[in-house]
């Protein structure tokens, strides 16, 4: 007798494989039997009526460190599928601490740093306050994070003891149950990094079969260069490299990811084990304090707003964003319409969620420039932005290439509460059914074979899970049935707080979070052991 059976399903097993109809069997949260013809007797039965049942979609690239402290539901990414994600992303986790950096970290968190604790210091405390949730967590230590344990938010050359000290932390997260080390290479403290140090932290990390996930140097002017160092990292280190969220931004550097992958490609050939993830839309999404270059952040937070504050360094900060391009500068090329502000801090600005920096400016009677830098300070910093400026054919050349994996690059958000607020990006809710409904069943861009595994097995092998990511005897019971004609994401830019349609069922560790396309409550996630 079974604990669940799902019975009459069009299988896809995560492999690539053709699909075929049959039934599943799950004792104990685990997959016991995969059948065809009649299927076993369980004490609950979902009844599949000719859907597809495929494995749970792996996050490979999310942010729901403090979300999923408040949101323990994380009802955006369940609903769409997602049974596992992996946090500590673009260089940031939130442990480990010291006294140090919790202030730096608190506030680069901006309104989720105000609403959790922060009672917890090293990497294995924050794993435990982490505890129970709708989805499995598997959880990366971030470069920026222990930098700034080290050294602080300086820009320098770290003494040799302050990089030992930073070799132990990578060394002590990772006996904690780090899969590996990520960077923020254009978000401080990250930014201030050599290459150099960059090797060492990744050996460690790669010394205990760790993954190194980087937002690389630069997705603009300096892609190439920056795929370039990720890849010599790889190299020196001895670590697998996942490239996050690849993509060219900017009209003028659209389509360069066809040599951005056949780098990654030439790479593979002498042995360096790196790939990359992708999100299926044309724009992205970080803080507005990314416009600006990378010495405004030197001295952490409060030296950027007295910057701002600075007649003469804010004009030293404008001739930076119109001449400087060895940075990644959103601003280089003018495009302040394409700049969108989806979400900040105080109710003051609140009517200003949705509109460009151009219209901004245009309300305010000022510059773009200057309301861009009056913005941060009125927000002390705590602005998002969504930016339209990657081209829709890169777009599609990445997701069907065969190196990349699917990633929201998202958080866990509810349209309930605090994590209601603003307009963020629509991937935290409809990265995965826009790949079903986009690029599948309207576009035709791979069969739903291959897309199933690039959201499922594929990221498993990256990171090392190996009993998931699969419809198999033995894996965990990791499962979402979907109607393969209705699935669609039904979030937008507009109105991003929207769930998809079509995910009918999901299941994680064998017990339904979602049924009958309705959240049950039930929250049997767990943080995933190490990778090793």
């Amino acid at each position: 007798m079974f604990d669940t059976v799902i019975a009459d399903v069009r299988i896809v097993d995560g492999t690539g494989s053709p699909w075929f109809r049959g039934w599943i069997g799950i004792k104990r949260g685990r997959i016991v039997e995969v059948g065809r013809g009649s299927p076993g007797k369980g004490y609950r039965t979902i009844k599949g009526r000719g859907l597809v049942a495929c494995p749970g979609f792996i996050d490979i690239h999310g942010h729901s460190d403090l979300a999923l402290l408040l949101n323990p539901t994380a009802d955006s990414k369940v609903h769409q599928g997602v049974t596992t994600e992996v946090i500590g992303n673009c260089g940031y986790s939130p442990a480990p601490l010291t006294e140090r950096s919790l202030q730096e970290l608190r506030a680069t968190a901006g309104r989720l740093g105000q609403e959790v604790g922060w009672d917890w210091r090293g990497f294995g405390e924050y794993l435990a306050r982490l505890g129970r949730t709708s989805l499995n967590v598997v959880p990366l230590v971030g470069h920026g994070t222990v930098r700034l344990a080290a050294l602080g938010p300086e820009d320098r050359v770290p003494a040799p003891e302050e990089l030992a000290e930073m070799e132990r932390l990578v060394e002590a997260a990772m006996e904690e149950g780090a899969f590996g080390l990520s960077t923020g290479l254009i978000y401080p403290p990250g930014c201030f990094a050599g290459t150099e140090e960059l090797i060492v932290l990744a050996r460690v990390a790669g010394g205990r079969g760790g993954l190194y996930s980087t937002h690389i140097r630069g997705e603009g002017d300096t892609l190439v260069d920056a795929v370039r160092e990720a890849i010599r990292v790889g190299e020196e280190a001895g670590v697998r490299v996942q490239i996050s969220h690849h993509k060219a931004v900017g009209e003028g550097n659209w389509g360069r990811v066809r040599e951005t992958l056949r780098l990654m490609e030439e790479a593979r050939t002498r042995g360096v084990d790196v790939a990359c993830d992708v999100y299926p839309y044309h724009a992205s999404s970080t803080t507005l304090t990314a416009c600006f270059p990378p010495w405004a952040h030197r001295g952490g937070l409060g030296e950027l707003l007295r910057r701002l504050r600075d007649p003469a360094a804010r004009e030293e900060i404008r001739r930076s964003i119109s001449e400087d391009a060895g940075w990644e500068n959103f601003l280089r090329h003018g495009r302040w319409e394409n700049i969108r502000v989806s979400g900040v801090r105080t109710e003051k600005n609140r009517a200003l969620v949705g509109k460009s920096l151009r219209e901004i400016a245009e309300i305010w009677g000022r510059s773009p420039f200057d309301a861009l830098c009056d913005l941060v300070l009125e927000e002390e910093r705590d602005v998002s932005m969504v930016v339209f400026e990657i081209s829709p054919e890169d777009v599609k050349y990445v997701l069907g290439h065969r190196l990349s994996c699917v990633g929201s690059d998202g958080f866990c958000l509810s349209p309930r509460g605090p994590l209601g607020e603003g307009k963020p990006h629509p991937r935290s809710y409809g990265a995965f059914p826009r790949v079903l409904a986009k690029y599948v069943r309207e576009e035709g861009l791979f069969p739903l074979e291959e897309a199933i595994r690039k959201m499922t097995s594929l990221s498993a092998r990256r990171l090392g899970l190996w009993d998931r990511g699969l419809i198999a005897p033995g894996s965990a019971a990791d499962i979402v049935v979907f109607d393969p004609e209705r699935v669609e994401d039904r979030a937008t830019f507009e109105e991003p707080h929207r769930f998809p349609i079509g995910i009918e069922h999901v299941l994680v560790n064998g017990i339904p979070v979602v049924e009958g396309g309705e959240h049950t409550g039930a929250m049997p996630g767990k943080v995933l052991g190490s990778a090793v």
